[in-house]
């Protein structure tokens, strides 16, 4: 429970990129002593949740110039990669729980529930990646989700109309994952993930350089006022 709850809240960003956890804290708030705690943070640690800092402590993993730079470049890559795996590998086990993971992702969109919104999005990619089955992809995946939920939490706003119907794009989307995967067409699903990526990546920059604001500047202080024609 403490380890998902962590989870979840570095998804959502209630612990923020950076900041650094206080493991008393923590064994308090979860009733857990220190060493158990110290083996989920070591597990954080390997799946990219949190970095390991000697005499520091535990860090939740930072969002640089850097990672974000190597975000960009690799999420396409990977996304493809992994939808196509997929198709050509999923059960039909793992295809219901992508058909439930979509009812909470619609209905935490029509709620207008940002957090919940972000963590039905993770899960369903995340599914997804179990139907890649390839242990070289799941861990690239995983770090990849961590950063892109975390950045979804960041600009997030169901009261922006153009990101609202961004969001409504991306739910059909979903919708044509799991069709496809069910038909097996790898070809389609690796198309369908770089064209979803392009939405996130349209969504993302669209936050980043948002249009200016017409704002009349008014007079000048110590300017003569304007004269009219006599």
């Amino acid at each position: 429970m403490c380890a998902e709850d962590l989870r979840r809240r570095i998804l959502t960003q209630a612990l923020e990129p950076g900041c650094y956890l206080d493991e008393t804290e923590i064994s308090e708030a979860y009733q857990i002593s220190r060493p158990p705690l110290r083996e989920i943070l070591r597990q954080l640690a390997g799946e990219g949740y949190v970095v390991l800092h000697e005499n520091r402590g535990a860090q939740v993993a930072p969002m640089t110039h850097k990672t974000m730079r190597n975000f960009f470049v690799a999420a396409p890559m990977i996304y493809a990669a992994v939808s196509r795996l997929a198709a050509q590998h999923a059960t039909p086990a793992q295809i219901m729980r992508l058909k439930d993971a979509q009812l909470l992702f619609r209905a935490a969109i029509r709620d207008g529930d940002a957090a919940t919104r972000a963590l039905m999005n993770e899960r369903f990619h995340a599914i997804i990646g179990e139907m890649a089955d390839n242990e070289y992809l799941s861990p690239s995946l995983r770090r990849l989700l961590i950063d892109h939920t975390r950045i979804g939490m960041t600009f997030y706003s169901p009261r922006n109309r153009a990101m609202a119907e961004q969001r409504a794009v991306a739910a059909d989307q979903h919708d044509q994952f799991i069709a496809l995967i069910e038909a097996g067409d790898a070809d389609a699903s690796a198309d369908l993930a770089i064209a979803h990526w392009e939405l996130s990546r349209a969504e993302i920059e669209s936050f980043v350089t948002p249009a200016g604001m017409q704002i009349p500047l008014g007079r000048a202080p110590g300017a003569e006022p304007e004269r009219g024609a006599s």
